[in-house]
This record gives structure tokens, sequence and C-alpha cells, in this order.
């Protein structure tokens, strides 16, 4: 039985006991939040997790960390500390994106060392075994494509991105109008290709009831991936992604009616002033499924610091609804990220949930933040470190420049704080 159909019985799952003691909620909020579909919890049923997650609403945002190799680094012991920095920052979900090396060893590996929930973007090992074997993705069947989805259900993965609203009349809409970056979508790429070469329906749509019987079996939570977002911000809100987006409403609630947990992607590249509408469009349209953002990235100039960009627009879409922000890092449109970039992107989209979770009225995310204005208070600077986001960074930036008393170097003798408490009379304990 999968997670939503324990969930529909009136039962709770050693999983949704885990989660609501991490979430501070009764464990019958997950399974309602389960029941009614605005909740998902990927969990393989083969596969054990230490660090189980649900996500949706009324959680705390979630964090997804990409890693995977490329077809020019492919390296299995740098991805493998690029996944252990990821759970040391508290990411809570991992996405193997891998398009080189040995895919599948590569995943397995993944999922074996990792704690988190894993997931995978099936097209991508489907196309470079179709070009492995016959030279060109345009040449992978329809089977292959669902003996990669059955494989990698089997491996152990937890959720896998479909694009199954790339269908061919989104298609036709994309030819008819302009964009200024087509697709950036890889898997929306591939199979775009595939549909137009073949001049066939794309197979994840078509046999769509096939999905769902993978999935359910196993348990997989299905995220209805984005093919068609926009990749730059004069894409954005266009009649193919929201085309894209009804598609994928319809197919919700069929996954719903067949028992499988499933989730939605957003677009990428997003005005500040388009987040929110896009965000209560998909919630109206697949029915409070939990939203899975890919930022958004509210500037297309900003490569190098994509990572803040995206922080931007993933603070705004949380804070509006968004339930699940995909990190980017400093390195994205620009090159493959090491582990450096991993770290920096967790906690730029760690600060954009928190930032949302505050808005949201989160249990815990407001205490957390007075807890820590009483340790500045106090000039408690262990306590800081101990509750900031990245720790390791707070100790540091405090210990780099000797200071001469309590305060920190940059006040000296002059510290706020020092000098209130004397002339307020107020002891720091007292507040």
């Amino acid at each position: 039985m999968t997670q939503l159909e324990i969930a529909r019985e009136g039962a709770i799952s050693p999983q949704m006991e885990a989660v609501a003691r991490r979430e501070g909620v009764a464990p019958e909020f997950i399974g309602e939040g389960l029941t009614r579909g605005t909740m998902v919890l990927p969990a393989n049923a083969s596969r054990a997790q230490a660090s189980p997650c649900a996500i949706g609403e009324g959680l705390r945002t979630k964090v997804n960390a990409n890693i995977g190799t490329s077809s020019d680094y492919a390296d299995v012991d740098i991805e493998l500390e690029k996944l252990r920095v990821a759970v040391r920052c508290q990411a809570d979900t991992i996405m193997d994106l891998s398009t080189g090396g040995d895919i599948p060893a590569i995943r397995r590996a993944i999922l074996e060392a990792s704690p988190l929930p894993v997931g995978t973007v099936p097209i991508y090992q489907a196309a470079v075994e179709a070009i492995a074997r016959h030279g060109a993705i345009v040449s992978m069947g329809a089977d292959d494509l669902f003996a990669v989805i059955e494989e990698q259900a089997r491996d152990g993965v937890d959720f896998m991105t479909v694009h199954c609203g790339v269908t061919q009349e989104t298609v036709d809409r994309l030819k008819n109008q302009v964009r200024v970056t087509d697709v950036v979508s890889r898997g929306g790429t591939f199979l775009i290709g595939w549909m137009l070469h073949n001049q066939r329906q794309n197979p994840l749509y078509e046999q769509y009831d096939r999905l769902l019987e993978i999935a359910r079996s196993f348990d997989i939570t299905l995220s209805l991936g984005d093919g068609l977002r926009p990749g730059s911000l004069a894409d954005a809100t266009d009649r193919a992604q929201v085309e894209e987006l009804i598609i994928l409403g319809e197919l919700v609630d069929r996954a719903r009616e067949a028992g499988v947990q499933v989730m939605v992607e957003g677009p990428g590249h997003l005005p500040l002033d388009h987040i929110a509408a896009n965000v209560k469009l998909q919630k109206s349209l697949c029915k409070g499924a939990p939203f899975y953002v890919l930022g958004p990235l509210v500037t297309d100039v900003a490569a190098g610091y994509d990572h803040i960009t995206g922080a931007i627009g993933g603070a705004v879409a949380a804070a509006a609804g968004a339930d699940y922000l995909c990190y980017v890092t400093p390195s994205e449109h620009l090159s493959l990220p090491d582990p450096e970039d991993v770290r920096q992107g967790v906690i730029a989209a760690r600060i954009a949930a928190h930032v949302a979770d505050i808005a949201k009225g989160v249990a815990g995310a407001w205490e957390w933040d007075r807890e820590m204005s009483r340790a500045r208070r106090k000039l408690d600077w262990a306590r800081q470190a101990e509750l900031s986001l990245d720790p390791e960074r707070a100790r540091r930036g405090h210990s780099q420049h000797t200071a001469s008393g309590a305060a920190c170097s940059m006040c000296g003798d002059f510290c706020a704080m020092e000098l209130m408490e004397r002339y307020l009379g107020i002891p720091a304990a007292r507040c």
C-alpha cells in the first residue's frame, strides 16, 4: 500500500509518525494532508530512510539539493561528497540528475549513502542509453523508457520527475508562439525531440496508467515536471506554460484516483510580480497538490549569483503557498556545481524557506528567530552560532577578527546592546 492508501484507511504509518515528530504536529494531521492530496511523503516501499520528510500545506517549506554527474565530469566520489555537504547543511531531499558515467551505479551509491529521500529524472538515463545503443535519443522506444522507470523504482528511488504534460498539443502551442529561450528543460527537450521525430504522442502521457501502476507498486511519488517552464523572464506565464499546467492538473486527479502520491513542479524564471499569481494558479488547477519550484529566478542577469536570485524568488513563492524549493547554486547557467556550490545553494534556499515559514506562521519558525534575538541581546556567541542556519560560517565570522571584549569586533567598546543595558538598567538575563 502507498502512504496515500494507508492514510485513506485512517491508519498511521511509521513514516507518518516520524515526520509528525519532526514537524511538531500530530500524526493525524499528516494523515489528513495525505488523504486530501495536499501533502506527499516520498518513501519507496523497498527503501528505509533515516530522515523521511513530508511536503505540503501546513508544513515547514522543504529544500531539495540537485547533485549528479555530466557527460564532462562523472566522478562518483565527488557526487558523494556533494551529498554529504547537502546533508550537513540540512537539505530535506536529494535529486540525482546524472547524465554521465555509469548512471545506475552512481544512483545506487547515492541511494545507499543518503539518509534523505532521493529523486531522479528517468528520461535522462533512458536518453543516454538510447544514444549508446542506437546513436540517437529519438531512437528510444517507449518500452525502453518504462524499463528505466521500473529499474529506478526497484533500486529504491523515492520520487521521480516525469514530464507527462508535454503533449503534441502543447508542442503545437509552443511552435505557434515565439519564445526567447524556447525550451530549457532537458527532460522536456528530450521528449519534444522524440515526439517530433517519431510523430507520436509523449509515451508518459499516452501510457500514463502504465506509469501509475509502477508508481503505486513501489509507492513512488510522482513529481509532474514542467517541461515547458520559462527559461527567461520574457517567456514567463505564457500560453505553453499554462496549457501544460492545465494538463498536469488533470493528471493529478488521475494519480490520486489510482492511490499514487503526486506533486507538481513550477517555473524557473519569473518576474517578482508574477510569482504569487503562478502559485495561486497552480494551487487552483491542481487542487492543492504540493508545489515544487526551481527558484524561481527573478532576474536573468545574475550569473554567478543565481543562488541569491533563486532565494529571493523562493521566499516570495513559498510565502504565497509553494511547498518545496529546489535550490539554485552559484554555478547555475555556468557549470556543474562543486561541493562548495552545493553548500551555498542549500543555505540560500533554506534562508528562503525559513523566511516564508515565518510569513506563513509555520509552527516554530517565529520562535526560532526570537531565540536568536535573545542570544544576540545577551552577546551569547556560542548560542548564536548554534541557532544559525550555517553554524560553521557564523563561528568563523565571529572569530576572524579578535574582539577586545564581549562584543564583536565591529562595535568593540561601542556595542549598542552593552550601552543600552547600562542606560536602561535592564539586565540581558531578563529579556
